[in-house]
């Protein structure tokens, strides 16, 4: 019998704690299998937060380590200086990233610090049962904002990887989104490429996916996938928003 797929060494044995429909586990597999197709296994040392991502050391066969809410960046920071040899990436929801830890992110990125940054946006607090996180869209319904998410009352959805790109630490970011099985391979794509910018000493680089959440959003796993084109996209539109060494290659011509 000829073995078409089989789970990535980079993955132990292990049940998901994530929800139906979730996109947290595909982001995981893919974050796994980009570790190992780049011979970096043994190397790589993730930091994972409070949130949906806090039992991330369950599921990845490398070294993984517990940071406070919103202080992934600090505690990469501090394992890359120490251990600059090391693959190191935090692993953020939007919550976590976004809201708590926005100082966090914006002064290592604007530091250049050289790590990667796998950042999981689904427009809402998921492990706390659906409060409105600093990406929710204007009108989404949430256990906080039972009318929809209003401007006037509590502003507008941040767009990370535009924010980031003005600062001049920052390398790569690109935002891909989960809209089903044809998307996994660009996704893991990206998440490499945002690897090799580290290890190609190029300073901070993000990878934002946006990813669904059914429980918390309301609906069924398919009707998530809609949701994501019909109403994320327009407002965090998918594609490399900053590749600053590609830029200069393209300056030379």
């Amino acid at each position: 019998m000829e073995i078409l797929f089989k789970r990535s060494g980079g993955l132990k044995e292990a049940e998901t704690s994530f929800c139906p429909g979730c996109g947290h586990g595909i982001v995981i597999r893919v974050v796994a299998e980009a570790v190992v197709e780049l011979g970096m296994r043994e190397m790589t040392i993730g930091v994972a937060p409070v949130g949906c991502a806090v039992l991330a050391y369950d599921y990845w066969n490398f070294d993984v380590t517990e940071a406070a809410h919103g202080r992934p960046p600090a505690v990469a920071t501090g394992i890359k200086r120490v251990l600059p040899d090391r693959l190191v990436f935090t692993y953020q929801g939007d919550g976590d990233l976004a809201a708590i830890g926005m100082a966090e992110i914006i002064h290592a990125a604007n530091r250049g610090e050289n790590f990667t940054t796998i950042f999981v946006n689904n427009a809402v607090y998921g492990m706390t049962r659906g409060q409105m996180a600093p990406t929710t869209l204007i009108g989404q319904k949430t256990t906080t904002t039972i009318f929809g998410r209003d401007s006037k009352l509590h502003g507008y959805p941040i767009r990370i990887c535009e924010l980031l790109a003005s600062l001049e630490g920052t390398s790569y970011l690109e935002r891909v989104a989960l809209l089903g099985p044809g998307s996994v391979p660009k996704i893991k794509n990206a998440i490499k490429k945002g690897f090799e910018c580290q290890l190609a000493k190029r300073g901070f680089s993000l990878i934002e996916v946006l990813s669904p959440c059914p429980v918390n959003w309301g609906c069924l796993p398919l009707e998530a996938f809609d949701f994501i084109r019909e109403k994320m996209l327009p407002v965090f539109p998918t594609g490399v928003i900053k590749d600053i060494f590609a830029q200069k290659e393209q300056d030379k011509i």
